[in-house]
């Protein structure tokens, strides 16, 4: 079921590159581009606009349905269990502070020495 879900996904994402790529460019990015752009009002929708909004739509339906059948197989086992491993025993908890009386002694002196000329 996935790689049929994923199978129309990819080639709707191909569709939805190739309609995009033949729509005119209405931007006027490089100063190119049909009579109206930005300031005129909403144009009318092509069925070139109409197959876009379809094939965007489908896309982003199979993009969640792909997340919603890999949600659904990662909730059942482990990368752990894919490979046959096994988890090391959890040790156990060690204090965040010792205590002052179990520091070490040391013979160092509390200041370091003064510095010769």
């Amino acid at each position: 079921m996935e790689n049929v879900i994923l199978a129309i996904h990819l080639i709707l994402a191909l569709l939805l590159i190739g309609v995009v790529l033949l729509q005119r460019s209405e931007g006027g990015g490089l100063g190119m581009g049909g009579t109206g752009g930005v300031v005129s009002g909403r144009s009318a929708a092509t069925a070139l606009a109409k197959v876009t909004w379809i094939f965007a739509g489908c896309f982003i339906a199979t993009s969640i349905a792909l997340t919603v059948l890999a949600a659904k197989n990662s909730a059942s086992s482990s990368v752990i269990d894919q490979f046959g491993g096994t988890v090391a025993p959890v040790l156990p908890a060690v204090p965040a502070t010792t205590p002052l009386t179990a520091l070490p002694s040391t013979d160092a002196p509390a200041t370091p020495p003064k510095a010769e000329n």
